[in-house]
């Protein structure tokens, strides 16, 4: 037997690569429903072989399915999640909905897979921020060797993490400046992204910090550990896809730079590649379509008396988004569920 599942969202970027990592990973599905908007409703979509037509999320009734995989704004999933949940089918919410709710664990499998025993106070499970997820996987095996004491992260963030219209926004701006009368305005971005940068990423907060930043902090020490001390810049870069973050850790005992190499090999989920030659590390180019987090440019922090630096690059569609949901669901399955 396998599980009944439904992906919500499943015309966005991520809901489509829900359904193309449902079937990579052969995810023992019996049965699959594709939900969106009334306004894309009977779109196609790809699963695996098959070609699904979307149904209306407003009608749909969750009874009898097992998992709902939500990729869909928080607006709509505080409408959608709880009904679904109510039924008995467990919501992964991909959303920032839930992430810092007390009774919904906040779940990176290969960091905290044990507090999903926790998702039976609202059915419900949530789905960290991307750039938060390929960080934690980093720093939890170095954690667990020396003790982190405090993280300065900058981070390098695709267009894609903000969704189709900004992908388009940086194709169209990047050859509008090549064709004159032809430029294209900044609309879903405050300043032009092509061939720049910009230092904003949500909404600014009364402390000066934006929400992602805040997002970065609060989430850390939910998965990993509270008394991390974290403080983030986030950065959107002219990149469609892949996150990249130059990460400096503070340990509270020493961590050679060979040794936090070494278990950073023996991660679960990482793959180190750390030449220390011109292009013996990891770009977002090369990270699109792989589940793993890449970690580069792992070296000593001669400033302070604990110190490492390393350069995290991870596909933000998979590994800070719809990878860690199936890899949730597959935890979920094995440990909870126990179908398939």
């Amino acid at each position: 037997m396998g599980y009944k599942v439904v992906v919500v969202g499943a015309t966005g970027n991520v809901g489509k690569e829900m359904l193309n990592i449902l079937a990579e990973r052969e995810f023992p599905v019996d049965e699959i429903a594709v939900l969106a908007s009334r306004k894309s409703l009977g779109t196609e979509v790809s699963f695996g072989d098959e070609t699904l037509k979307t149904q209306d999320l407003e009608q749909f009734d969750f009874t009898g399915w097992d998992i709902a995989l939500f990729a869909i704004g928080s607006d709509a999933t505080k409408v959608y999640a709880p009904k679904a949940a109510a039924t008995g089918c467990v919501v992964i919410d991909n959303s920032s909905l839930y992430r810092y709710d007390p009774d919904v664990p906040l779940i990176v499998p290969e960091v905290n897979a044990d507090a999903i025993e926790g998702y039976t106070k609202k059915n419900i499970i949530a789905n960290p921020n991307c750039s938060t997820a390929q960080m934690v996987v980093a720093l939890k095996p170095l954690h667990d060797r020396a003790k982190i004491k405090r993280v300065v992260v900058s981070t390098y963030q695709s267009v894609s993490g903000t969704g189709k219209e900004a992908i388009d926004e940086l194709w169209d701006q990047t050859k509008g400046i090549y064709v004159p009368g032809q430029e294209v305005q900044p609309k879903v971005y405050p300043k032009q992204i092509a061939f720049n940068v910009i230092p904003h990423i949500d909404v600014f907060l009364d402390s000066g910090e934006t929400k992602e930043e805040w997002k970065m902090v609060a989430e850390t020490k939910k998965i990993v550990d509270p008394a991390i001390k974290v403080t983030a810049t986030c950065v959107r870069v002219p990149v469609f896809v892949g996150h990249s973050e130059a990460v400096n850790i503070e340990f509270e005992e020493f961590l050679d730079w060979e040794e936090a190499t070494e278990i950073l090999r023996e991660a679960p989920g990482v793959m180190v590649v750390d030449k220390r030659e011109a292009g013996g590390y990891i770009t977002p180019v090369e990270c699109v379509g792989e589940y793993a987090t890449y970690i580069s440019r792992i070296r000593q922090d001669s400033t302070i008396e604990n110190g490492l630096n390393l350069w995290c690059v991870s596909d933000n569609l998979r590994k800070g988004a719809a990878l860690n949901a199936v890899q949730i669901a597959e935890v979920l399955g094995q440990r909870c569920l126990k179908k398939g």
